[in-house]
C-alpha cells in the first residue's frame, strides 16, 4: 500500500538533483508540493527542523511516523505494556483531536503565507527561503514571539532601520528601546559604514552597539549575494554551513568573551551566522574542530587567538574577507605588560592597500559588493587628544610596520588597527563616570574587623546578588572559606582557577537570586550578571579606573544598586586620593547597628578557629597522600623526628579533631538561631530602643489602611516582619545613611578654626596675666 507522500502529485518544475526541498520533505523525487491541498503537520513538514550532522543534513521525522514506530514496537512486545498504551491513547484521543484542529488552522495560515513568498522554477526565490529558515528549536515558536512587544513599545527601534530578522530577535529579547550608546553608534556604523570609537558607562549596552551593525551588514551582503546567484542551490548550503571570517572581536578576559558571544548568538538567533568563542583554559583540539565549520564571527582573547594563528589555522590566518575588527574594553588592552599577542594580531589584519585576488573570495560574497574594513573600539573610559584625527590621517598614509612602539594608549591602538580619519567618536561618559542610580557608601573599621562587617552585610542585609571584590587571591580564599563556614554560600572567581571551575561558579551565581560571589578584578570588567544589588570593596583597588568597573557591576541598564567600601586606617590615604580623582566631596556612611556586632564577633571567632584547624588537617592529609605515593613508587623518605615525637603528634591530632567537633557544634548551635542584637527583647518591640530604621518602618506600617472587622469577606493581612534584617543594603542606606566629607577640606577647616580658637585663648590668658602682674606691681608700689 502506497504511503500518503507517494500518492501526492508532484510538479516537474526542477530536476530531482536540483530540488532543495527534497532535503526537507524527506522524499527522493523533485518538484513542488501544492501547499494549499496538504496538511503539513500530517505529513511531517512542520515540527522537524533540519540540523547539520557532520557534512550532511539529518532529515526530519514526523510525529506520526514516530507514533507508528512506537505502535509497531508495542504490538511486537504484546502483553501489558501494549494494552496500557492503548488505554492511554483512548483517553487522550479527544485532546489530540482538538490540538490537531488548532495546528491545522495555524498551518493553513502558514501555507498561504509561504505560497505568496514562493515562485516556481526560480532559484532567486528559493535561496532566501532557505536562508531565512530557523536554526534552533526556540525559533519554531516565532509566531508567539512576534507578539511579545506591541508595536508602540517597539517603535523606537524602527528609527534605526535594522533588518527584519534583527528586529525579530530584539523583539524576542524584550528590548523596548535602544540605549543612548546604541542610538549613537548603530546609524554611523551600520548605514554610514564609519569606524567607531565608543565610550559609555558600564551596563549601557555597548555589546549590541557594535554587534547589531556587524549582523546588519552581513545580512545585507548575503541578500545581495543571493540575488546574484542563479542556478546553484549549493551556494545556499555554503551560506548555512558558514563562510570566511567576517568579524573578529577581541576582549581582555575569558568571561567577557563568553558573555559577548552569548549576546551575539541571541541577536543572531534567526539568522544562520555562526558565533564562536575562542578563549584559553579549554581544549585547543576542540576549538580547532569548531573552526573547521567556518564561523563568520569569532570572539576571543588575545592569547588563545594568537596561539591558533601561529599554528596556521586556515580560518584564522586567511583574513582577506575580514570586514570588522572590534576591541572591547580597550583601556584594559593597553595596560603595561599585558596582551603582547594583540600587537601580533593587529599586524596580521588586512590593510586597505592590500591586493586581494578575486578567486580567493567566498562565492557567496562577490568582490563587487565588498566594502572596506570597519574598526570598532569600545571602552567605559576614554581620553583623546585634540589632534587625534590628524594622527589617524598620518597613520593611513604611513605603512603599518612603521609603528614599532607598544600600544600605550587608545590613540596608538586605534592608529595601529587602521582606523580611518572620519571615524565617529561617541563619548557618553558623564562627569562622575559612575551610573546615575548607583549609591556609593563606605564603612570605617580596623583591618582585622573587615570580615566581621562583611558577615554583617551578608547576613543582616543579604538580599539580592552580591559581589565582594578583593585584590589578592590569598584574601579571597580566606574570606570564602570563613563565609562558607558561617553558612553563607559564596562562590569564588579568580585567575588561578581552571576555566571549567570559573564557568561553573558563574553559572551557579546566576542561578541563585541571593548568591554571593567573591572575586578578584577578573570579574570587574564587562561581565553582566543580572540582578546584582550590592558590590562590596573588601580591599580597595589600585586605581580609580578599576573602582569604576567594579562598581559598574551593579546599577546596570537603568537599574539601581549600592556599593560599599570597607576602609581601614591604612586605606584612608588611598581612599581620599580615589575620591579626589572621581571628584567626590562627600559619601554616605553605611549604617551599622553596633548591637549586632557582639554576636557577629563570637560567630566569627569560632569560624576562624575552625578554619585554622581544618587547614592543618588538610595539610596532614596531603602529607600522608604524598607519603603513600612515594611508597608505591619505591622512594625512601626521611623520617621526621623520633618515635616519641610521632606518638605525641598523633595524640595532638586526636585532641585537635575533638576540639574541632566541639567548635563546630557550638557554631551550629549559634547559626541555628537568627542573628539578633545584644539588647533584643523577645517580649517588647521597643525593649532595645527604636532605631531610625525601625522608626521609618513603623511609620510606613501605620500609613497602611487597616482591615475593617465588619467586612469578613476580605482576607486578613499576612505576617508583617519589621526590623533591620528585612532590608537590602540600598534601602538601609537610603533610609538612615548620613553624608560624610571624604575630601578632608572640612576637616582641615575645622582644625584651622580650632587652632585659631586656641591661639586666641592663649593670647587672652597671656594678656590677663600681664594685666594682673601690672596690677600687683602697682599695688606694691603704693604700699611702699
Amino acid at each position: 500500500m502506497k504511503s500518503k507522500k507517494d500518492s501526492l502529485k508532484w510538479g516537474n518544475a526542477l530536476k530531482a538533483d536540483d530540488d532543495p526541498f527534497a532535503l526537507f520533505a524527506g522524499g527522493e523525487e523533485g518538484g513542488f508540493l501544492s501547499l494549499e491541498e496538504i496538511d503539513e503537520v500530517e505529513y511531517g513538514f512542520i515540527g522537524g527542523a533540519t540540523e547539520l550532522v557532520g557534512d550532511e543534513f539529518e532529515r526530519p521525522v514526523s510525529r506520526k511516523l514516530r507514533k507508528r514506530k512506537r505502535k509497531s514496537v508495542d504490538e511486537d512486545l504484546g502483553g501489558e505494556g501494549g494494552e496500557e498504551r492503548k488505554e492511554e491513547d483512548l483517553k487522550s484521543k479527544k485532546k489530540k483531536k482538538k490540538k490537531k484542529q488548532k495546528k491545522k488552522e495555524s498551518s493553513s495560515k502558514g501555507s498561504e503565507e509561504s505560497k505568496e513568498g514562493l515562485v516556481e522554477g526560480t532559484v532567486q526565490d528559493i535561496v532566501p527561503v532557505v536562508l531565512n529558515a530557523p536554526m534552533d528549536n526556540d525559533a519554531k515558536e516565532d509566531t508567539k514571539d512576534d507578539l511579545l512587544l506591541a508595536e508602540d513599545e517597539f517603535y523606537a527601534w524602527k528609527e534605526l532601520r535594522l533588518h527584519p530578522l534583527l528586529m525579530k530577535s530584539i523583539r524576542h529579547l524584550r528590548f523596548k528601546e535602544p540605549t543612548p550608546i546604541q542610538k549613537a553608534c548603530i546609524p554611523a556604523a551600520a548605514h554610514q559604514g564609519k569606524d567607531v570609537i565608543g565610550a559609555a558607562e558600564t551596563g549601557s549596552g555597548k555589546t549590541l552597539a557594535f554587534g547589531l551593525p556587524i549582523l546588519q551588514r552581513l545580512l545585507e551582503e548575503r541578500e545581495k549575494a543571493a540575488r546574484l546567484i542563479e542556478g546553484e542551490v549549493k551556494a545556499a548550503e555554503e551560506v548555512i554551513r558558514g563562510g570566511p571570517l567576517r568579524a573578529l572581536i577581541v576582549t581582555p578576559t575569558r568571561e567577557l568573551a563568553l558573555q559577548v558571544s552569548d549576546h551575539l548568538k541571541s541577536a543572531a538567533r534567526f539568522t544562520h551566522f555562526q558565533v564562536l568563542p575562542i578563549v584559553g583554559g579549554m581544549s585547543t583540539e576542540k576549538q580547532e574542530r569548531l573552526l573547521k565549520r567556518r564561523p563568520e564571527i569569532i570572539v576571543g582573547t588575545p592569547g588563545r587567538l594568537w596561539e591558533l594563528m601561529s599554528r596556521g589555522d586556515v580560518h584564522l590566518v586567511e583574513l582577506h574577507s575580514l570586514s570588522f575588527f572590534v576591541l572591547d574594553e580597550a583601556d584594559r588592552m593597553i595596560e603595561h605588560g599585558h596582551f603582547h599577542e594583540l600587537q601580533s594580531i593587529i599586524d596580521m589584519l588586512p590593510t586597505s592597500s592590500t591586493s586581494v585576488d578575486s578567486s580567493s573570495l567566498c562565492k557567496t560574497i562577490p568582490s563587487v559588493q565588498r566594502k572596506k574594513q570597519q574598526t570598532f573600539v569600545f571602552s567605559a573610559t576614554i581620553s583623546l587628544s585634540d589632534n587625534f584625527r590628524k594622527k589617524l590621517k598620518r597613520g593611513l598614509t604611513a605603512p603599518k610596520t612603521a609603528t614599532t612602539g607598544g600600544l600605550s594608549s587608545i590613540e596608538t591602538l586605534s592608529e595601529r588597527a587602521g582606523m580611518r580619519a572620519d571615524a565617529a567618536i561617541v563619548d557618553l561618559t558623564n562627569a562622575s563616570i559612575m551610573a546615575d542610580k548607583l549609591e556609593e557608601s563606605f564603612i570605617e573599621c580596623n583591618e582585622e574587623d573587615k570580615e566581621a562587617y562583611l558577615y554583617y552585610i551578608l547576613s543582616v542585609h543579604g538580599h539580592g546578588r552580591t559581589i565582594v571584590f578583593c585584590t589578592s587571591i590569598a584574601a579571597l580564599r580566606r574570606i570564602s572559606s570563613i563565609m562558607n563556614i558561617l553558612g553563607i554560600k559564596a562562590w569564588s572567581l579568580h585567575a588561578q582557577m581552571q576555566q571549567r571551575a570559573r564557568l561553573k561558579a558563574m553559572d551557579r551565581f546566576r542561578g541563585n537570586e541571593n548568591a554571593v560571589l567573591i572575586a578578584t578584578d577578573v570579574a570587574a570588567r564587562g561581565l553582566d550578571f543580572p540582578g546584582i544589588r550590592t558590590v562590596v570593596h573588601y580591599q580597595l583597588p589600585h586605581s580609580a579606573e578599576v573602582y569604576i568597573h567594579r562598581s559598574g557591576r551593579t546599577a546596570r541598564a537603568s537599574a539601581d544598586g549600592c556599593s560599599i567600601a570597607l576602609i581601614s586606617p591604612n586605606d584612608k590615604t588611598k581612599f581620599s586620593t580615589l575620591c579626589r580623582s572621581l571628584s567626590k566631596e562627600s559619601l554616605k556612611c553605611f549604617p551599622v547597628d553596633n548591637s549586632y556586632m557582639p554576636e557577629v564577633m563570637k560567630r566569627l571567632s569560632l569560624a576562624r578557629q575552625i578554619d585554622k584547624l581544618s587547614r592543618n588537617n588538610s595539610q596532614e592529609t596531603a602529607k600522608k597522600r604524598y607519603e603513600r605515593v612515594a611508597e608505591s613508587v619505591g622512594l625512601d623518605l626521611e623520617e621526621d623526628g623520633s618515635e616519641d615525637e610521632r606518638v605525641h603528634a598523633h595524640k595532638q591530632k586526636k585532641l585537635s579533631s575533638a576540639h574541632l567537633k566541639k567548635l563546630q557544634q557550638e557554631l551550629n548551635g549559634r547559626l541555628s538561631k537568627p542573628l539578633q542584637p545584644k539588647s533584643f527583647s523577645y517580649r517588647f518591640l521597643a525593649g532595645a530602643g527604636i532605631s531610625p530604621l525601625l522608626q521609618k518602618q513603623l511609620e510606613e506600617l501605620s500609613k497602611k489602611t487597616p482591615v475593617s472587622k465588619t467586612n469578613s469577606k476580605e482576607k486578613r493581612p499576612g505576617l508583617v516582619v519589621i526590623g533591620q534584617d528585612c532590608l537590602e543594603p540600598l534601602q538601609a542606606l537610603r533610609i538612615s545613611g548620613r553624608e560624610v566629607s571624604v575630601t578632608g577640606e572640612k576637616a582641615r577647616e575645622m582644625r584651622k578654626t580650632a587652632e585659631n580658637l586656641k591661639r586666641k585663648r592663649r593670647e587672652e590668658k597671656k594678656s590677663a596675666r600681664e594685666q594682673r602682674r601690672k596690677k600687683n606691681k602697682s599695688q606694691k608700689e603704693a604700699m611702699k
